[in-house]
């Protein structure tokens, strides 16, 4: 593929190795979320290690701690909402003349900050496994390197007929495709209908400790399970919860739920707990210590429609707590039902019914469960997958090392011949 790089070359790390230029780009078009926090945290190892950082992606909030980290660490920030005065001012007379042009102000916006960095190295971050479709046309007809991360895939939403071959080509051109779950990358194929030879898994980092599990919490006054997740119903699942702890066996056990979360659905599932009336369901809304929440709780109950691999299910598991949570995404590629947590076979009111009935039989058991639990999650997710991806991304850099320079779109920067 082609590589491109600026006309005025790298500088050296503290390791002595030439420093690299890598542009962080995310899909996401919310403030945060947590399929910010892989490629935030490996571009904060980038930064240790001496090379040169940028990140671009809509609303961005340099407010967010992790934002305001990465700021601190000396990365550039863009807003790619947010467009300089005189874009804005151009974009306006284009669209008076012409006719609103969604994409215009984001592409020449694009153009013009990749000109400004020059990285070796673009890394499209996508809160699914298509939302950067345009990201990517417009760095491909740009002739620069860049690699995909994929945060989830669902069986709800398929590229259509006219979609599928642009998103064909995301994928094909990209250098390397990381998804974060085998149920991702395996969906993704089937949505395309070809196998990603240059595609593989990659882990979320995690907000717990990885040395040891939690003490487990007394359970004198009964058992306390908590639903941690973004409030958003349709993908999440909290509907699915509140039905089923709505049914009078569930009422009369000694069993509350906190459902942890924020989010643009937040006042619904309010308003659904307090029309059915469910006095052991708490909306405790969003908590930033995840390790306060597993000092109080014994399970995790996630009873999603869509997943990656949800970072919720990996931290409680390192907590040492019982994880029930549906099958979608790649949950059941870390539990194990009945041994390290317990699976639902869909999201449906039955299916987590039973499931929880599974669980509540068992409730003897649930400080073992929890224990094999953290030793489990420990054999699957490295204790820094942030750092794992970092080292991988250099790899990128120095296996796609140009040798024949091309002519660039771009002012200032030259588009040269990756080697294979």
């Amino acid at each position: 593929m082609p590589g491109w790089t600026g006309t005025h070359g790298h500088s050296v790390t503290e390791s002595g190795a030439s420093s690299k230029r890598i542009m962080f780009l995310s899909s996401n078009g919310v403030r945060w979320g947590g399929s910010e926090e892989l490629w935030a945290r490996t571009a904060e190892a980038l930064v240790a290690q001496g090379h040169r950082v940028a990140v671009a992606k809509p609303l961005l909030d340099r407010s967010q701690p992790m934002v305001a980290r990465l700021a601190g660490h000396g990365c550039t920030m863009y807003d790619l909402v947010k467009l300089p005065l005189l874009l804005r001012w151009t974009i306006g007379l284009a669209s008076r003349i012409l006719g609103r042009i969604r994409w215009l102000g984001p592409s020449l916006y694009l153009r013009w900050l990749m000109s400004r960095e020059s990285p070796d190295l673009v890394v499209l971050s996508q809160g699914a496994n298509w939302d950067g479709l345009h990201y990517a046309e417009e760095l491909r007809r740009l002739g620069l390197i860049y690699a995909v991360i994929a945060q989830k895939a669902t069986e709800q939403f398929w590229p259509d007929d006219r979609a599928l071959p642009r998103v064909k080509l995301l994928y094909e051109k990209a250098v390397a495709c990381f998804f974060v779950s085998h149920h991702n990358l395996r969906l993704t194929e089937e949505q395309l209908g070809f196998r990603l030879p240059n595609a593989t898994v990659v882990r979320n980092p995690f907000l717990l400790s990885w040395h040891a599990p939690q003490p487990w919490p007394a359970s004198d006054g009964g058992f306390r399970l908590a639903c941690v997740g973004r409030f958003n119903p349709s993908e999440k699942g909290q509907d699915l919860l509140l039905r089923v702890l709505s049914q009078a066996k569930w009422r009369e056990r000694p069993i509350e739920v906190a459902l942890y979360g924020s989010g643009e659905w937040e006042q619904g599932i309010r308003a659904m707990a307090a029309l059915l009336d469910l006095p052991a369901v708490r909306i405790a809304g969003f908590e930033s210590d995840v390790g306060r929440i597993w000092a109080d709780h014994h399970g995790l109950i996630l009873p999603s429609r869509a997943e990656g691999l949800p970072l919720v299910v990996v931290e409680a598991m390192l907590a040492g707590r019982v994880v029930m949570t549906t099958d979608v995404g790649g949950s059941a590629e870390v539990c194990q039902d009945g041994v390290t947590g317990f699976i639902a076979g869909a999201a449906t009111v039955p299916d987590i019914d039973d499931l929880l009935e599974r669980a509540w039989a068992r409730r003897a058991e649930w400080p073992e469960i929890g224990a094999a639990a953290a030793v489990a999650i420990r054999g699957l997710v490295p204790p820094d997958p942030a750092a794992e991806l970092a080292t991988r991304l250099l790899q990128l850099v120095e296996r796609s090392m140009p040798h024949v320079v091309q002519e660039s779109p771009l002012p200032n920067v030259r588009v040269l011949a990756a080697t294979d």
